[in-house]
């Protein structure tokens, strides 16, 4: 089995930056793709990023796009989400999500993925 764990939500000014973690463990992560989907209260869960395993290829929403970087470090087992020029409109859970895949294959819809993590709260404030 496999476990995601997610980290480095908070609250934020409008125009900051956070950087979430999202840490895989347990054998079912050895070669995995990975993608970030956020839910705001009273809305359904959306895309918000997705990368390869090899992490050469990265999808983002039009809404994030040019302000979040998604990134992983293999060696480590983690997937980053870099998140900058934050808007109140960011606000929401945000979780990691994985399933196992090698190449270059992204996926930026939930049902394709197998792992969710806890999720972690970003809250940006106006």
């Amino acid at each position: 089995q496999g476990e995601l764990v997610e980290s480095g939500g908070g609250l934020v000014q409008a125009g900051g930056s956070l950087r979430l973690s999202c840490a895989a463990s347990g054998r079912t992560f050895s070669v995995f793709a990975a993608g970030w989907f956020r839910q705001a209260p009273g809305k359904e869960r959306e895309f918000v990023s997705a990368i390869s395993w090899s992490g050469g290829r990265t999808y983002y929403s039009d809404s994030v796009k040019g302000r979040f970087t998604i990134s992983r470090d293999n060696d480590k087992n983690t997937v980053y989400l870099q998140m900058s020029s934050l808007k109140p409109e960011d606000t929401a859970v945000y979780y990691c999500a994985a399933r196992p895949s090698t190449g270059g294959y992204y996926y930026p819809s939930d049902y394709e993925y197998e792992y969710w993590g806890q999720g972690t709260q970003v809250t940006v404030s106006s």
